[in-house]
Formats: structure tokens, C-alpha cells, sequence
């Protein structure tokens, strides 16, 4: 199990409700998708590192600075003697390997990974050295998507390839692993001085005015959802999921939050939100159960 866990940017989490509510425009959309599909490679990595049977520790999503310059570190692993730091890339197509770049044979080209890859061991070595650890790092650039090809890429660079996954957990399996104190000393500094970014200043403009209101499926995101009284569900008319009421109106003021971090949460504002699928008396209550509430009568509201 990963000592830290991977969770989605609050950059991709925005994104993703704007997507639906409001629509993006093409370069942004475009953004939002490369979010996307980049977290998938990294969570489908995890799937991979989490059947690690060795002693190490499995640090997920780091982003860390030292001498005023971050640097982020997909998946790093500590092990006895040396640390392993992963870049994960979920390219699909066919490329071309060039000494500055990834060249796509049908579409745009990349930035060659190993220059990020360089970068981030430099920085990390300078931190660790910090911290007072000297410990080898041997940092790689995983391809995780099995539809990608390199071609002409040399041998000897730090890549690996789909068809050598399995390799390379066979091989970190045989990495000596003996933790001491001392490992997760490291371990526990290194999350503690992982930074969160405010995702506001990389997001288009919007408002609340902008966003199309009603309960979306938990799912598939359709706004086709019908709500039982009796069952206390939303069900999708699309992809057919239930959700009880509580966890969709809930999943609904956490949307709010996320989008409109200063605006006050109130019964009138959560009713409104989700297009009076649900009363008003329903939404209190659950707000009631699930938040702090301030103030009284009609100028109560939540946090």
C-alpha cells in the first residue's frame, strides 16, 4: 500500500466540472483532457507499484522545492540503498526519438521526457543533500499506454517501454529492502513539505451564473437523472447508476465549494444549484447532518 496516496489536482477537479456545466472552449478543453488522461497513467501505474511485494516506500504525486524551484515527481520509491524516482507519460502513437524532442509521426511533437527526468533527479539530490541523506537516485521514464511506440530511441537511456512493465517490477522486487527509522524519517519530510497549488490562477474565467444547474450522475456526468421519494435514490436515465440522495446532494455542495471557495452555503443556494430536483426541507436536513451550521432562520449557512 503507497504511503501516500495519489489524488487528483484541484486544477483537473474544476476543469471537470466546468466541462460539463458550462462547456470549455477548444484549448481549454483540450488542457482539461491532457489532465485527464495523464492521471489515468499515473493511477494505472499505482495499480502496478501497489503488487510490489518488497519492503519499500511508495510515495505517490510530490511536488516539492528547493533553491526557490519546484519540481514534481510522479511516483518515487524508497528503498534500502537508492531512491527511484518515476516520470510517468501516458503518450499513445507512434514517435520518433530525437535528442530534444519525442517526434510524432502523425501530429504534435513532445518534449523529450529525459530533460524533465534530469531536472527533477538534479533538484531531488539537492534537496536530499538538504535533509542530510545521501542516497543514489535512479530515476526512469515510464510509458504506460500500450498503444505507444519509440523508435530509434538508444538503449542505454532510462525508458521503459509497455511490453517491459512486468520487468520492471520483477525487477524493484530484487531491490534489497531493509527500512530503518531512518527511511521513514525521509519518508515523512518528504510529505510534509509537499505543496498544494491554488488551481485559481491556471483556470478560465467563470461564473456562477454560467453554470448549468441540476444533479449530474455520479457516473457518467448525464444530467438525464430522475429522483424517488420513496427509494431516497437519483437514478440515471443514461447509464442506469443509483446514488442515495445524501451522497448526491452532498457530492453537489462539494462542486459548489470547489468552484465558488467564498460564496456561502445555504439551502436556498444547494436547492437552486440542483434545479429544485430535491426540497428544499431534504437539503436541509442533510446539510444540518453533514455541515456546521452559522447563524439562524433565513440567514443560516454552512460550513
Amino acid at each position: 500500500m503507497a504511503y501516500k496516496n495519489r489524488n487528483e489536482s484541484g486544477e483537473l477537479l474544476i476543469l471537470r466540472i466546468l466541462n460539463r456545466r458550462m462547456g470549455l472552449k477548444a484549448e481549454e478543453q483540450k488542457k482539461y483532457l491532457n489532465l485527464e488522461k495523464g492521471f489515468k497513467g499515473e493511477t494505472q501505474f499505482d495499480e502496478l507499484t501497489e503488487n510490489l511485494q518488497s519492503q519499500c516506500i511508495i510515495l505517490n504525486e510530490l511536488l516539492l522545492e528547493v533553491n526557490e524551484s519546484k519540481f514534481q515527481i510522479d511516483t518515487t520509491i524508497i528503498f534500502q540503498d537508492a531512491i527511484y524516482p518515476f516520470e510517468v507519460k501516458n503518450y499513445d502513437g507512434d514517435f520518433i526519438y530525437k535528442p530534444d524532442r519525442l517526434k510524432k509521426i502523425s501530429g504534435k511533437d513532445y518534449k523529450n521526457p529525459l530533460d524533465q527526468l534530469k531536472r527533477t533527479q538534479f533538484l531531488f539530490s539537492q534537496l536530499l543533500q538538504n535533509l542530510g541523506y545521501n542516497i543514489p537516485i535512479e530515476g526512469s521514464v515510464v510509458f504506460i499506454n500500450p498503444e505507444f511506440t519509440l523508435y530509434e530511441a538508444p538503449p542505454n537511456k532510462p525508458f521503459v517501454f509497455p511490453t517491459q512493465l512486468n520487468q520492471l517490477i520483477k525487477k524493484l522486487e530484487k531491490v534489497p529492502a531493509k527500512l530503518t527509522n531512518r527511511h521513514f524519517k525521509l519518508a515523512d519530510k518528504l510529505v510534509s513539505l509537499h505543496q498544494i497549488e491554488s488551481p485559481y490562477t491556471r483556470l478560465p474565467p467563470y461564473d456562477y451564473n454560467q453554470q448549468k444547474k441540476g444533479i449530474t450522475c455520479a457516473k457518467c456526468n448525464s444530467f438525464n437523472v430522475t429522483f424517488s421519494t420513496g427509494a431516497r435514490k437519483v437514478f440515471c436515465d443514461i447509464c442506469k447508476c443509483e446514488e442515495g440522495i445524501e451522497s448526491a446532494i452532498l457530492r453537489n455542495v462539494e462542486e459548489i465549494k470547489l468552484l465558488f471557495p467564498d460564496i456561502k452555503i445555504t439551502t436556498n443556494l444547494v436547492y437552486e444549484w440542483c434545479s429544485g430536483v430535491v426540497a428544499k426541507k431534504t437539503i436541509k436536513k442533510y446539510l444540518k447532518k453533514n455541515y456546521q451550521s452559522i447563524g439562524n432562520k433565513k440567514y443560516t449557512y454552512y460550513i
